[in-house]
């Protein structure tokens, strides 16, 4: 089955799925997985029956709310912007393991209180794949089954390498895009997330981008940024001249100091080995 045949049968799976819905809304961040679904809902419906929502906070990094609407607009479908207010909950600022079923919850709430009636919304749809239907450290996944949002690529048995294969057939500019998870999420469970520290990890990753590392995470280890990097970058981010450099970008953001994580990028860093029991 070539590409293209297999992106056309994806597209008449979830329009099966999405028999009887006339309008629906995606949960969306300009990632691959909320980009393909909103690609094959808009080609299974029509792109004047979708609606892209995408939650604005703090810990939605500027770059990604830019090409979140360069994504949409390839695609051709409106963005709405909500506004949600995670850092007000207690449970989210406490920074657990279930930090994420609390800003997922808050995102899902305030798309039920302000996007579905406004916009004529009979469902909401987010893109949980596959593969992050099994991850035990994916709890915004309870917050939808909570609020009824479907997910269409798990149901589908869609994973990681199906959704990136149908983003490209659909030629995304996200196609291959590396994984961004929220600005939250570097930051150590149990540590309070704050504005603050999340604007010190925006600035110093956006920093390092310009330096040309793609793939990267900074986290935030109060005084110390611990930068994690694709196995390729590793040598030449502690070599001379971009050693330098790569250390100026992190103190600049406010850290005192910038330490290169061997292990390079490591998905799931604070959240598995609390849910799983995994250490080291």
């Amino acid at each position: 089955m070539t590409t293209d045949e297999y992106a056309e049968r994806a597209t008449a799976a979830v329009g099966e799925m999405l028999a009887g819905v006339d309008r629906l809304g995606v949960a969306f961040s300009g990632g691959v997985d909320s980009s393909v679904l909103l690609a094959l809902a808009a080609r299974a419906l029509g792109r004047d029956r979708v609606v892209a929502v995408l939650g604005v906070s703090a810990s939605l990094a500027a770059d990604e709310r830019t090409a979140a609407h360069d994504v949409a607009r390839h695609i051709g479908v409106p963005v709405v912007e909500v506004a949600t207010r995670e850092d007000e909950r207690d449970g989210y600022r406490a920074n657990g393991p279930d930090r994420c079923f609390h800003c997922r919850d808050e995102l899902f709430t305030r798309i039920g209180a302000q996007i579905v009636a406004a916009h004529g919304l009979d469902a909401v749809a987010y893109g949980e794949n596959a593969d992050d239907a099994v991850r035990p450290d994916r709890p915004g996944a309870r917050a939808a089954s909570e609020h009824r949002v479907l997910r269409p690529l798990a149901e589908l048995g869609l994973d990681k390498a199906a959704v990136r294969r149908i983003a490209r057939a659909f030629a995304l500019p996200c196609a291959d895009k590396p994984a961004a998870p929220c600005l939250a999420s570097r930051i150590p469970h149990f540590s309070v997330v704050t504005p603050e520290k999340m604007a010190q990890i925006e600035q110093a990753e956006a920093a390092l981008r310009r330096l040309g590392f793609t793939d990267l995470r900074v986290r935030h280890h109060g005084d110390v940024a611990r930068i994690e990097l694709l196995a390729a970058d590793l040598a030449r981010a502690v070599t001379d001249p971009l050693r330098k450099a790569v250390h100026e970008a992190v103190t600049a953001a406010g850290f005192r100091f910038a330490a290169v994580d061997l292990a390079g990028i490591q998905s799931g860093a604070f959240t598995l080995p609390l849910v799983t029991g995994r250490h080291g």
